[in-house]
């Protein structure tokens, strides 16, 4: 329990830093928030022999957590969503790589 409270605490001092996302490149190894409606948090991206790893950390307003972790190569992204109440329409953020670049992008929902 402990290292939760301190992994929360983490994860909300790395949001308060960071910006808000609409479209923008994120750096590595620095902190880019991201918000999905009822769940948001950070993300961020190391360099790896094997290509950019990708990790979202999110967390719910009752602090309940969950984090992703994808290696991306040049021409790759990865998809977060999350639900909505009905009738509303869902948050989904893209993450994608181009080269060395690595872009955040809220995106609409297709289905």
């Amino acid at each position: 329990m402990k290292n939760f409270k301190i992994a929360l605490a983490a994860l909300g001092l790395a949001a308060g830093l960071a910006t808000s996302v609409q479209a923008a490149d994120l750096a590595a190894y620095r902190g880019q928030k991201i918000d999905l409606g009822n769940i948001s948090g950070i993300a961020y991206y190391t360099v790896e022999k094997d290509g950019y790893r990708v990790v979202a950390t999110l967390a719910d307003r009752d602090s309940n957590s969950v984090r992703f972790e994808a290696v991306l190569a040049s021409g790759q992204s990865i998809v977060l969503s999350s639900p909505a109440v009905r009738g509303d329409v869902p948050a989904r953020i893209e993450i994608s790589r181009n080269d060395d670049n690595v872009k955040v992008q809220s995106v609409p929902v297709t289905n």
